[in-house]
């Protein structure tokens, strides 16, 4: 009889079960989401143009893109399962879906598509200001509501959540650092002849993920929608709490596009950071300067092309100095390690957007107020800006030290004890100087986007 302790399943709690199975799981929280939603995009596109009175512009950047990577990190990928546009989704597919199987293009090349994406739109933001103006956000929004209805009305299941969206690489990562996994029992799921989970039933449709509870090993796919919960007819499905990270040094095959996005985000949290402080105009200006270039779009192109690939090169160099004592190959080596680094991006976006957040968050409520023409004025923030600064300077160094612990963890469980400190020791030099990076970024106020 095994001695190893069983990880409490939160669906062996009667009320919360009932809960997952029943029709409201998650639609009463999809409701919710596509009606805000629909405000925003509303506000957006006809609503007030100064992004200062706008409220779908304050929802969208002060509150709700704060609060994803918290999200990700307490629920997984929660968020997707409630999105209003994998709503939209469905609704489109079940009217007038097409339902083809995704091309093999898009399923070979989806993480990259994606990782394209992301980087662009972050890019476009500072060039044509899409936070500052809400026509921008709208027209984002209107972007995204087009290719999700496109790719429902031609493919099957959610294709645009799975291979196209630019934030499902970027929520797939994060959710791995997170707290909560779904999976299934997996011996009680050789007995299984339906393959319900997967394929669907009168209960609930199939993964919409197109992901296998079964063989699941990790959270980057599963948006706790809940459709395996309630078709499973042997209740193999398992939703546990987990310790963060534990994720990274437990799976059995990395892929070098998630790493690849992983140091990215490095470098563009840093320019993030780096943007909204009081002294980026100067530094930006001295950029120009020093390499004699007079368009400061220009600049910014080099400066965030210098930044994203300054972290892949040290990650790179890293590698090569630690495959030396286990004759890996350079990029097996590096997609296995660039995970170790996701712990620090999700730290350091939660401690950025948290000064958005607590700094700027009464926004929402007074520009929620200005749509039945109640005007209200005082200062936006909740909390005075010290003691968000020590908030930003905690989520840094827990995220440091949970990266160099990760990247420990991986080393010691493929190269063994006795190899771990020594493969791991340049990833942990490399960590540890992206960690001093971003915790001196915070040291400086940030700008405010209300």
């Amino acid at each position: 009889m095994s001695s190893k302790k069983q990880p409490i399943n939160l669906l062996n709690i009667p009320i919360l079960k009932r809960f997952f199975k029943s029709p409201l799981y998650p639609r009463i929280f999809q409701w919710i989401t596509v009606l805000v939603f629909g405000l925003i995009m509303f506000e957006t596109l006809a609503g007030p143009t100064s992004v200062g009175e706008n409220f779908g512009s304050a929802a969208t950047w002060v509150l709700w893109w704060p609060l994803i990577p918290f999200f990700f990190f307490l629920l997984g990928r929660f968020w997707c399962g409630i999105c209003p546009f994998a709503w939209v989704s469905d609704l489109t597919q079940k009217l007038f879906g097409a339902n083809l199987k995704v091309p093999n293009f898009i399923r070979k090349n989806g993480l990259w598509i994606i990782d394209i994406t992301f980087i662009f739109i972050t890019w476009s933001d500072h060039i044509w200001g899409i936070v500052e103006s809400p026509r921008g956000s709208g027209t984002l929004l209107l972007l995204i509501l087009g290719g999700v209805m496109v790719t429902a009305l031609l493919f099957e299941r959610r294709t645009w959540c799975r291979y196209l969206c630019f934030l499902g690489s970027l929520s797939g990562n994060y959710s791995r650092a997170g707290m909560l996994e779904l999976r299934a029992d997996k011996e009680t799921c050789k007995t299984c002849k339906t393959k319900d989970c997967y394929k669907g039933s009168a209960k609930a449709p199939g993964c919409p993920m197109f992901e296998f509870p079964m063989t699941m090993e990790n959270n980057a796919n599963c948006n706790l929608c809940g459709s395996c919960i309630k078709s499973c007819p042997n209740d193999s499905i398992r939703l546990t709490p987990r310790k963060p990270t534990s994720e990274f040094w437990s799976m059995t095959k990395a892929h070098f596009e998630e790493s690849f996005l992983a140091i990215v985000i490095v470098g563009i949290v840093f320019v993030q950071n780096i943007t909204m402080l009081d002294l980026y105009p100067s530094f930006l200006k001295w950029v120009e300067l020093t390499l004699g270039i007079g368009n400061e779009n220009i600049a910014f192109t080099i400066l965030f092309i210098f930044a994203m690939t300054t972290p892949v090169l040290l990650l790179f160099a890293a590698t090569a100095v630690s495959k030396r004592s286990t004759g890996e190959t350079l990029r097996n080596a590096f997609a296995r390690f660039g995970y170790a680094v996701i712990p620090l991006d999700l730290a350091s976006h939660m401690a950025h957007n948290l000064f958005h957040l607590l700094a700027e968050g009464k926004a929402t409520y007074y520009t929620f107020m200005g749509l039945f023409g109640v005007h209200v004025e005082g200062s936006t923030s909740f909390i005075a800006d010290p003691t968000i600064q020590i908030m930003q300077y905690f989520l840094v160094i827990v995220g440091t030290l949970g990266s160099m612990y990760a990247a420990y963890r991986i080393a010691k469980r493929n190269y063994g004890v006795s190899k771990a400190l020594s493969v791991s020791m340049p990833y942990l030099l490399v960590i540890l100087l992206f960690g001093i990076l971003n915790f001196l970024t915070f040291t400086v106020r940030m700008a405010m986007r209300m």
